[in-house]
C-alpha cells in the first residue's frame, strides 16, 4: 500500500471489478477512520473464526481492543489476521434484480498481528481506539487505573498490507431494460444519531458534553 498506488501484495489485490480498487494510503485510512467496527479473521486450532473488534489507528498502526480471555491469540504472542472494516452509503435499487447492488467503501487489512505489552504504549492505544470512536472522550474522562490497562487484550498491526474497494453512483443495467416502467435509483444510508440519553444516577447539574452533542460520523 502507499500513495501513489504502487503494485500491492497478491493477498489484498482486487480480482473482481479491479476498477473499484485502490491502494492509496489516504483512501485506506479515511476508510478506517468512518469506520467504527473492525471483523477479524484468523485461523484457530478450532477451526477459522471471524470476530468483531472495536479498533483505532495512529499513523500506519492499527490498534485492535479485545478481552485477554479472547480465542484471538490463545496459541501464541502473535497471529496472522485478515482485518475488513465495511461502511454502507446506498442501497442501489435497479430496474432488474440481479443488477441491485449497494454503494459502499471497504477496506481489507493482511499480516501479522501481536500483543501490546508495553504499560505506556498500551494506555496510549487505548486512548487511540477511544477517540476514535468518540473524539474527545479520552480528554472528558479520568486516567485509566493500572488494572484496567492490565486488565485488556490489546493488539498492534502494521497498516502495510492492504486494499479498499469503492462502489458509488447509479444502478447499472441491461440496455433493454431502461425502457421498462420501473424505478430505479439510489436509496441512501447513514448513520442516524439519536438524542443523548442520560445515566439516571448522573450527579444534578452535569449537562451533556460538547463531544457527545455533536458527535457525527
Amino acid at each position: 500500500m502507499s500513495s501513489d498506488d504502487s503494485a500491492p501484495s497478491q493477498r489484498v489485490t482486487v480480482r473482481r471489478m479491479p476498477d473499484r480498487g485502490s491502494y492509496d494510503s489516504d483512501t485506506v485510512n479515511s476508510i478506517l477512520d468512518e469506520g467504527l467496527m473492525a471483523h477479524v479473521g484468523l485461523v484457530t486450532a478450532e477451526g477459522p473464526v471471524v470476530i468483531p473488534m472495536i479498533y483505532g489507528r495512529e499513523d500506519q498502526t492499527l490498534y485492535l481492543h479485545g478481552s485477554p480471555a479472547s480465542r484471538l491469540l490463545r496459541d501464541g504472542r502473535s497471529a496472522q489476521l485478515c482485518v475488513t472494516v465495511s461502511l454502507i452509503d446506498g442501497l442501489v435499487v435497479a430496474r432488474s434484480l440481479m443488477h441491485h447492488s449497494m454503494n459502499y467503501r471497504s477496506v481489507v487489512l493482511m499480516g501479522e498481528a501481536s500483543i501490546v505489552d508495553d504499560f505506556d504504549e498500551k494506555t496510549r492505544a487505548l486512548d487511540v481506539i477511544s477517540d476514535h470512536v468518540i473524539p474527545g472522550r479520552v480528554e472528558a474522562t479520568r486516567p485509566h487505573h493500572d488494572k484496567e490497562v492490565k486488565g485488556t487484550l490489546v493488539l498492534s498491526m502494521a497498516i502495510s498490507e492492504a486494499s479498499s474497494k469503492i462502489r458509488t453512483g447509479q444502478p447499472i443495467d441491461d440496455e433493454e431494460d431502461y425502457l421498462l416502467d420501473t424505478w430505479a435509483g439510489v436509496l441512501p444510508l447513514g448513520i442516524k444519531v439519536g438524542e443523548p440519553i442520560p445515566d439516571p444516577q448522573l450527579k444534578d447539574g452535569i449537562a451533556t458534553p460538547e463531544h457527545i452533542a455533536n458527535w457525527s460520523r
